[in-house]
């Protein structure tokens, strides 16, 4: 079993003995997710650390949109617990890169795709290959789009 996921698993039990919910809830649909994302595909497998990593930034994602989605429908009750769930997955995440930091990293991506020739809006797809290694699991592919289109915009 993977370090991360038997973190989580320790930390379900001991969420289960404190008698946290919250904590509880959360940590169960995130392991559900982890099995199911197991044993899909032809055979079974075990995740390796980053791929658990990967299936808790997508939950984690999910618990963003939808407190986003019930803040939008006047559900604020419903939406801090959603943000709740997303705050307890970000701490098995490692810690994003601050605005600051993304754009210094894509700065140098769009200085490097300019010295191979790519000019322009245009460039945006060059510029990503050079940028996504680099903030893998540091960055929302979102926010890292937005950055790469506003300074290739200028």
């Amino acid at each position: 079993m993977t370090t991360l996921k038997a973190k989580l698993q320790e930390d379900l039990t001991a969420s289960i003995r404190g008698r946290d919910e919250l904590r509880s809830s959360t940590l169960r649909l995130t392991l559900t997710a982890i099995t199911k994302e197991e044993v899909s595909g032809k055979t079974a497998r075990e995740l390796s650390d980053d791929e658990v990593q990967k299936v808790i930034a997508r939950e984690a994602k999910k618990r963003r949109e939808a407190a986003e989605a019930f803040a939008n429908g006047g559900r604020a009750e419903q939406a801090e617990k959603e943000k709740a769930e997303g705050e307890i997955l970000a701490e098995y995440l490692p810690k994003q890169l601050s605005e600051d930091e993304l754009r210094a990293i894509v700065a140098q991506a769009v200085e490097e795709a300019k010295a191979a020739g790519a000019e322009g809006p245009r460039a945006m797809g060059q510029v990503m290959k050079i940028v996504n290694p680099k903030v893998a699991g540091l960055a929302e592919g979102g926010r890292v789009a937005a950055v790469v289109k506003q300074l290739l915009a200028g």
